[in-house]
């Protein structure tokens, strides 16, 4: 039977509408056992010190070998990292993007562009920001993750954007885990919040196994820094309940932080 030239042309149209079927190894390419978004702290408060260790514990921690053997023990044997960093509402930067670890050379790579990059200062607070921002980076990794976990540290309360709850309970209904570390280096001032890691649980972490490690002493920071991100590969946590938001009432106020701006500008 000849076909018609109309005949013929259905069937191209057809075939160039054809979903196109990727082999399975390509499918798989971008499965990842943990994406992680690395959310720092670099608003005034944190003096370069702090700061300067701050990168230095993170740096270490990508370099660590329990961390190395922690990524290849997962079902697939490779996560998805970003490191960006955050002050005030307007202020968030991305300074080492969505990078596949899955050797020691991309992990060492990795550690080097976070401790080679120059340090930078920036004003306000904004936790909620900072979570909203990770929640974007997430949703924009490219990449499918068994787990989803924002790890933010900071050395004070939220004081400007939206509130922190708001932005935690955000990211929580999108199945992500949001961890904590505190850091309580200094005696609190201006600004500052007696119990900061009591504000990190009731107001900025939740999801599945979250927890914080709070951060007292400068001796501890970097080890701190490596055992949060040990546990947060390895889908660990450290021995502390688990909480619970339906049954535990907070134990301070959430808003802490917009009041005292608030009162520094009304007086």
């Amino acid at each position: 039977m000849v076909r018609s030239g109309f005949a013929y042309l259905i069937a191209g149209l057809a075939f160039l509408c054809a979903p196109l079927v990727m082999p399975a190894q390509a499918q798989t390419e971008t499965e990842v056992d943990l994406a992680l978004v690395v959310a720092v702290d670099i608003s005034f408060s944190m003096d370069t010190d702090e700061q300067a260790l701050q990168r230095e514990g993170f740096a270490q921690a990508f370099r660590s070998r329990l961390v190395h053997d922690a990524i290849r023990g997962g079902m697939l044997g490779k996560i998805a990292v970003t490191y960006m960093e955050w002050a005030g509402s307007p202020d968030q930067k991305v300074i080492v993007p969505w990078t596949i670890l899955d050797n020691s050379e991309s992990l060492m790579a990795f550690a080097d562009k976070i401790a080679s990059t120059p340090l930078r200062r920036a004003q306000r607070t904004s936790i909620s920001s900072a979570i909203d921002f990770s929640v974007r980076l997430l949703e924009e990794s490219g990449v499918t993750a068994t787990r989803q976990v924002i790890d933010v540290s900071g050395d004070g309360p939220n004081n400007q954007g939206r509130l922190v709850v708001e932005a935690r309970d955000a990211a929580l209904a999108k199945g992500i885990t949001i961890n904590g570390l505190p850091i309580m280096l200094r005696q609190p001032g201006y600004l500052d919040i007696p119990d900061l890691d009591v504000y990190y649980k009731d107001c900025v972490i939740g999801g599945q196994g979250s927890f914080t490690v709070p951060v007292r002493e400068r001796d501890q920071f970097i080890e701190a820094i490596k055992t949060k991100i040990l546990l947060e590969v390895a889908n660990l946590m450290p021995e502390q309940p688990l909480i619970n938001r339906i049954q535990t009432p907070p134990r301070t106020n959430c808003m802490a932080g917009e009041m005292q701006w608030r009162d520094r500008w009304s007086n």
